[in-house]
C-alpha cells in the first residue's frame, strides 16, 4: 500500500465536516441531528492532514451548500426538504459560520462548494486535482451512505485512487456506515485513520 502513494500526488479530501453539521450551534446540533461517531471525527483526522502536508500533500475541503434564492431563502432540493425540514435561511451559506470548516481542520488548502452528494458533481474539484497533479486521495467525513461514498464513487469512474478512512467517515446509524464500507470495498482501499498517519510517516 505505501508503496503506492506518492504524498506530492495525494490530497485528503474531507467531505462536510462543517459548523453546522458538527457544531452545537450549527444547524444540526439546533435540531439535535447529532451523532457521537460524527463528532469524533476532526480529531481522528487531523494528524492525517499534519502529517500529508508535512511530506508535500495537500488537504481539501468539500463542503456541503445551500445557495441562497430569492429573498434569501436557501435553495433546497425537494428530497432534503422533506428529509430536514429544520433547514432554514442561513444554514449552510457561503461564508457564514455554519458553512465554515471546523476549526479542529481549519484552514483547508482548498475549499470546494459542493450542492449535492458528491463533492465532484458540479464542482471545481477535478480542476484543482489536475492542476495540481493529485492522482490519490484519502477521504473521510459525512456521511458514509451519503457524500463519503457518492464521492469515492464518483472518483473511482475517473480512474482516481482512492483511500477510504474506515474510522474517518460515520454515518448517523452505524449498521449504514459498516454496510457501506462492504458495499465500497470493489472500488477503493480501505484504511483506519492511524494506518494512513503511519503509511505517511
Amino acid at each position: 500500500m505505501s508503496e503506492s502513494i506518492n504524498p506530492s500526488r495525494t490530497a485528503l479530501l474531507t467531505i462536510d465536516l462543517q459548523n453546522d453539521f458538527l457544531h452545537p450551534e450549527g444547524a444540526y446540533g439546533r435540531a439535535g441531528q447529532t451523532a457521537d461517531s460524527i463528532t469524533a471525527l476532526p480529531a481522528r483526522i487531523r494528524p492525517i492532514a499534519d502529517a500529508l502536508r508535512t511530506r508535500g500533500g495537500t488537504y481539501i475541503s468539500a463542503q456541503f451548500t445551500l445557495v441562497p434564492g430569492p429573498g434569501g431563502e436557501p435553495l433546497i432540493a425537494p428530497h432534503l426538504k422533506k428529509l430536514r425540514p429544520f433547514l432554514t435561511r442561513g444554514d449552510f451559506a457561503p461564508g457564514a459560520f455554519g458553512h465554515t470548516l471546523v476549526d479542529e481542520l481549519a484552514p483547508a488548502d482548498y475549499v470546494v462548494e459542493k450542492v449535492a452528494y458528491s463533492a465532484f458533481y458540479q464542482t471545481r474539484l477535478e480542476y484543482i486535482l489536475r492542476a495540481l497533479d493529485i492522482d490519490t486521495l484519502i477521504i473521510g467525513g459525512i456521511v458514509t451512505n451519503g457524500g463519503v461514498a457518492s464521492t469515492v464513487r464518483d472518483a473511482h469512474l475517473r480512474n482516481i485512487h482512492t483511500i477510504l478512512l474506515s474510522d474517518g467517515c460515520a454515518a448517523f446509524e452505524q449498521d449504514v456506515h459498516d454496510a457501506t464500507l462492504v458495499s465500497l470495498g470493489s472500488v477503493t482501499d480501505v484504511m483506519t485513520c492511524a494506518e494512513a498517519v503511519e503509511v505517511l510517516a
